[in-house]
């Protein structure tokens, strides 16, 4: 099959990792952005773009590793896909079956995996760093797939395309955050993002998942969803994350749909533009309604789909970036 002229990685490009946004410049993200439109087109055309169909071997021989130490649908599977879109071997890499129950190392057992002429290692730990500790001691390239609550860079990413396509910008517009702030590493990415290109960003949720020390990066707080109705043209809502949280931050789930769940009466009063979109899994009834999840200001399956352009963008530009003089 011929491979389309896709040309060098982007200028301006110098990173062999994707380890988070926050030291990203706009400069940075606007170059996987513009590079994953292009690789989306290849996803929505498949062989009706001139000589290609929805796989283009540009990475053709070299191994991918999905080494995921949580649980995952939508970044697991479209990182999978993304390096198959690109003609990458994959490997999914079980925790629960390897060495590691033997007392290896997880370093130890990286390097195993790289001796076997791995070339990228996509990774997803519980533990906040685990994906720049891997980048500095390993030789091959490394994609961080969400560290604890610290980073989740393609998250943000693929949601940030998404608002770029609805809108045609970032700069200028107002996103809110809505819900479990404290323990979102997808929040976290947002926040670098958005800022770096220009947006407004408002945290909004319960006191106990949202803290006033937010404001330090530049952002503001509601701790009311309906005092930024009107205000906000994109709302991301967030999952809660039950199982990072020692304590119940709020009374019931109930209280908290009550206050923070995005419903057809909130969004009658929000912009008539307004974008919703959600990182999932989503919790229907809880963070959102099921006919606000489906409805047309949804953009939550766009995203999915935005996910996998991200990916094969982020994967293709590590890969082949030019080595510095």
């Amino acid at each position: 099959m011929e491979v389309c002229d896709w040309g060098d990685v982007p200028v301006g490009w110098r990173r062999r990792h994707l380890l988070g946004l926050e030291d990203m410049s706009a400069g940075e993200i606007e170059l996987i952005l513009d590079q994953a439109e292009r690789f989306r087109l290849i996803l929505m055309r498949g062989a009706s773009y001139e000589s290609c169909n929805r796989k283009i071997p540009l990475l053709s021989g070299k191994t991918c590793v999905n080494l995921f130490f949580e649980n995952s649908t939508r970044t697991k599977t479209s990182f999978s896909l993304a390096a198959r879109r690109l003609g990458m071997d994959v490997v999914d890499f079980s925790a629960s079956t390897s060495s590691l129950s033997k007392g290896e190392t997880f370093i130890d057992t990286v390097k195993n995996l790289e001796a076997m002429q791995v070339d990228v290692i996509v990774v997803r730990h519980s533990c906040p760093g685990t994906a720049m500790l891997l980048s500095e001691n390993i030789r091959g390239h490394v994609l961080n797939a969400g560290d604890g609550a610290h980073e989740h860079p393609t998250q943000a990413l693929l949601d940030i395309l998404t608002i770029r396509q609805r809108f045609g910008k970032v700069a200028g517009l107002t996103v809110a955050l809505v819900g479990d702030i404290a323990h979102s590493r997808t929040a976290r990415s947002n926040i670098w993002g958005l800022r770096a290109l220009g947006a407004n960003v408002i945290l909004c949720g319960p006191s106990t998942l949202v803290s006033r020390q937010w404001e330090a990066l530049g952002v503001k707080v509601s701790y009311s969803l309906d005092a930024i109705l009107d205000q906000v043209d994109v709302f991301n809502l967030l999952r809660i994350q039950f199982e990072r949280q020692v304590i119940r931050p709020f009374p019931s789930t109930r209280e908290y749909a009550h206050l923070y769940g995005m419903d057809a009466a909130r969004l009658a009063k929000a912009k008539t533009d307004v974008l919703i979109i959600a990182p999932g899994p989503i919790n229907r009834g809880l963070e959102v309604t099921p006919d606000v999840a489906d409805g047309q200001h949804s953009a939550i399956l766009d995203q999915v789909t935005n996910g996998v352009a991200i990916r094969m963008a982020t994967l293709w530009m590590c890969i082949n970036v030019k080595p510095e003089n």
